[in-house]
């Protein structure tokens, strides 16, 4: 499961036409990023698919069921990683199925082991960097029953080296779990290196004007991005991405 349809979905603030019709699907087990502008409706977008917003127009479908505006059925997971201050690595990780009367700590503990942070079980948040504890909201997110995973651009406060590590230490987790990914970046490097589709959003208002197929095999290490391969994909992509800032 993990199958979302959002059709024809159009939302306004004060008069301002934001999205404008937007329409795309996810299969179930893919990882789809969002690209687009600062400013270009991504998290407005994110906020409808979560049910904290309503749409003007259109619907959200999510494997079969009308979810428009109806809250829990996604993991979200913001640019900060929103760990609970006062609760262990361990008890943050398993807050999503404490909400749902669920709980599977043997599971916890065995995902918190292979995101390399074996020990810090029993850690408050305010001991980690800021690399282990958007794995630790990564892990909360995997281990929340949703179907969906909605990803906010969760890397954007981390510097470059932290980043790169993070990237193949998400695909690393997420091959062996297959759960739907929907992913938010401005960034085309990562956009490219992470997903199997990409959704080329313009702004003013934002529509879909592109979906891009990336075409690099799975597993992938970073040497990918300095190839001319990814070199060539990136100028392709860019030509869509520089018309999405173009459009009025």
């Amino acid at each position: 499961m993990g199958t979302l349809w959002i059709n024809e979905v159009s939302k306004s603030f004060q008069g301002r036409k934001v999205l404008d019709h937007i329409q795309f699907q996810v299969n179930e087990g893919e990882f789809v990023t969002i690209l687009g502008p600062s400013g270009s409706g991504k998290s407005t977008l994110f906020q409808l698919i979560g049910g904290l917003l309503v749409p003007e127009e259109g619907s959200i479908i999510l494997d079969g069921q009308d979810m428009t505006g109806k809250r829990g059925s996604i993991s979200y997971m913001p640019q900060q990683p929103a760990l609970l201050p006062w609760r262990t690595v361990l008890q943050n990780v398993m807050l999503g199925q404490e909400l749902r009367g669920k709980k599977e700590e043997e599971k916890a503990r065995e995902m918190i082991q292979k995101a390399g942070l074996g020990g810090y079980e029993d850690a408050l948040p305010g001991a980690l960097s800021g690399g282990m504890k958007q794995r630790v909201a990564f892990i909360r997110a995997l281990l929340s029953p949703q179907s969906l995973i909605c990803l906010d651009e969760p890397f954007s406060a981390l510097d470059d080296f932290t980043r790169e590590d993070m990237h193949e230490w998400l695909l690393s987790i997420w091959s062996n779990y297959r759960r739907t990914i929907l992913f938010v970046t401005h960034n085309m490097d990562e956009a490219l290196f992470l997903s199997d589709r990409i959704l080329v959003l313009s702004t003013n208002p934002a529509r879909v004007i592109h979906q891009f197929v990336v075409p690099f095999a799975r597993p992938r290490m970073h040497n990918l991005l300095l190839s001319n391969e990814f070199l060539e994909k990136k100028r392709e992509l860019a030509s869509f991405v520089k018309r999405g800032n173009q459009h009025e």
